[in-house]
């Protein structure tokens, strides 16, 4: 592995000396669990947003565009915010960050529990923007650092976490919020208020790891030896990959149960309950990208979770209340597979922007998420909630773009490249 001597600011990339070669397993297998845990409590709130729709929508008399505008809030402030603290702490870390990013989470749980006005509502849903923004981006980071070599393993462990709470998130709403109503969702600050002491003890060793690993003073470069200019064409065919990922799950996480509750008639506790088994496939479908992306590479894990959807996604429109179970796991089990090799590919190709990749990532999947909740809450309004799904199953066909990427090994390095001494080709 080449290496290079750098100062604290390089440091704080997260692209230090391998935590392997400094702690042992358990130890970082602690912490590892500890910020998993935290992302699952962070995303089972945050989950409460879509679940809670319906609600929202009889409570304040809401249409499907002030219903995809209150979705659109939480995940363009989340988006536009998470790359810029990314850059940010890439420069200068800041450890204490992860607490005060699940108080605002606290705070507008607090809000969404008692908001009088509509407006009220999209202020909540900012708040909890703001709480994601502030968590993905270094908690990322210390999954990295706590990955002990493994880096898809580590991502997918940290994002599986995120995946669960968002399939129990419906789940409690549905016992928890449904009989009480908006005021229900005071409940959920219990997990906050064990949420934060938990990341403040995350914090005080990132805090340590930091001053540890400066005094070393050693960061990973990139190993590929791609020129910037391929660099930056792989970083826009994620991106678009992302796209093409995430604008169809915004028609799922967000309109799933209405989809259900128009086509099949079902109640909303059933659908509810379905929506509660299409996000346990997404967590499925994140514990198996990651560690399969180390062993046989991310590329080959991007092609079959993006493109390898596309005949299920078609199907699902025209088929029974079944199959639409059925098939909404299987979407659900291969789509999700693709992020965590995303996320880990990204940070191979730059390994010394830990923070600004992770916020770029988790930033453009909230926006799309939030885009594609309001786009499609217009079209639902005009055309109908079916015809939204006819449109959306055509999306993974941009998994065809996977070809144009580089072959990276596990590693990160290009299949027989060598990284160059002179350039350096991961500032991009």
């Amino acid at each position: 592995m080449a290496t290079r001597d750098v100062g604290l600011e390089d440091g704080a990339g997260g692209g230090l000396v391998r935590p392997e070669e400094q702690r042992a397993p358990g130890e970082l297998l602690r912490v590892l669990a500890a910020v998993s845990f935290c992302h699952l409590i962070n995303d089972m709130v945050q989950s409460l947003l879509p679940s809670m729709f319906p609600i929202l929508k009889t409570s304040f008399h809401l249409n499907f565009s002030q219903i995809g505008l209150i979705a659109l809030t939480f995940q363009t402030t989340a988006s536009l915010l998470q790359p810029g603290i990314g850059h940010l702490t890439d420069r200068r870390p800041v450890p204490f960050s992860l607490p005060v990013g699940m108080t605002c989470t606290l705070v507008g749980l607090g809000m969404l529990a008692w908001a009088p006005t509509f407006g009220l509502l999209l202020l909540a849903a900012a708040l909890f923007g703001v709480g994601s923004a502030v968590f993905h981006p270094e908690s990322s980071r210390v999954a990295r650092m706590a990955s002990g070599g493994k880096d898809g393993f580590a991502q997918s462990f940290f994002q599986v976490g995120g995946n669960t709470g968002s399939a129990f998130g419906p789940l409690l709403a549905a016992l928890l919020v449904l009989p009480r109503g908006q005021v229900g969702v005071l409940w959920f600050t219990l997990a906050t208020l064990v949420g934060i002491p938990l990341l403040v003890w995350v914090s005080l060793w990132y805090r340590r790891e930091l001053g540890r690993r400066a005094s070393r003073a050693v960061a990973e470069r990139a190993q590929h030896g791609l020129p910037r200019g391929k660099v930056a064409g792989a970083l826009t065919v994620l991106m678009v990959l992302v796209f093409s990922k995430y604008f169809y799950i915004a028609s799922l996480t967000n309109y799933y149960t209405f989809y259900l509750i128009q086509r099949f008639h079902v109640s909303v506790e059933s659908a509810q309950l379905h929506l509660f088994v299409l996000f346990g496939a997404i967590a499925a479908g994140t514990v198996i990208g990651g560690p399969v992306g180390d062993r046989i590479g991310r590329k080959y894990v991007i092609w079959v979770s993006i493109l390898g959807v596309l005949p299920f996604t078609l199907a699902m429109p025209y088929v029974d209340l079944f199959w639409t179970g059925v098939l909404s796991v299987v979407i659900g089990v291969v789509l999700a597979s693709a992020f965590a090799a995303i996320l880990v590919y990204a940070q191979e190709l730059v390994p010394t922007r830990i923070g600004m990749i992770s916020g770029v990532f988790f930033g453009l999947a909230f926006g799309m998420g939030g885009i594609g909740a309001a786009v499609l809450g217009r079209m639902a309004d005009a055309t109908g909630i079916v015809f939204v799904y006819k449109v959306c199953a055509w999306l993974p066909a941009l998994g065809l773009l996977t070809g144009l990427l580089p072959n990276l090994e596990p590693g990160g390095r290009t299949n027989g490249g060598e990284a160059s001494p002179v350039e350096e080709p991961e500032r991009v």
